[in-house]
């Protein structure tokens, strides 16, 4: 099964996790979508800048800080994921609060391990 993953907190940078996991996730044949701070492109993979209500999301994961995560939480839940992952550094109990009284399960997990793991 193919699951969407919106990676939000995108980055060209390719020293970055989240550029890294858009390129990992790609490779394993998961259709990606990205938002980050700056547009731009990761192979073809486009970084968008607004927030887009992305259709069928599975997977929302996450590259930004918990103090970066508040302007997002409407949207996200908006999106209606299956899951929510909070990569390492990006835990967040509030947040994780307000997405299971919207019954959206959500993981402290680190995708490229997930990945790894073949457990994605």
């Amino acid at each position: 099964m193919v699951r969407k993953t919106l990676i939000l907190g995108a980055s060209e940078n390719p020293k970055r996790y989240s550029n890294i996991a858009i390129k990992r996730l790609k490779s394993i044949g998961v259709e990606v979508k990205a938002i980050g701070r700056r547009r731009g492109i990761v192979e073809d993979i486009l970084i968008e800048t607004n927030l887009i209500k992305f259709e069928d999301i599975h997977t929302v994961t996450l590259y930004l800080s918990a103090k970066n995560q508040p302007e997002f939480y409407n949207y996200i839940i908006g999106l209606q994921p299956k899951r929510v992952l909070f990569n390492p550094g990006t835990e967040n109990p509030y947040f994780e609060q307000l997405l299971t009284k919207n019954n959206i399960n959500f993981e402290r997990a680190c995708t490229l391990v997930l990945i790894s793991l073949d457990a994605y």
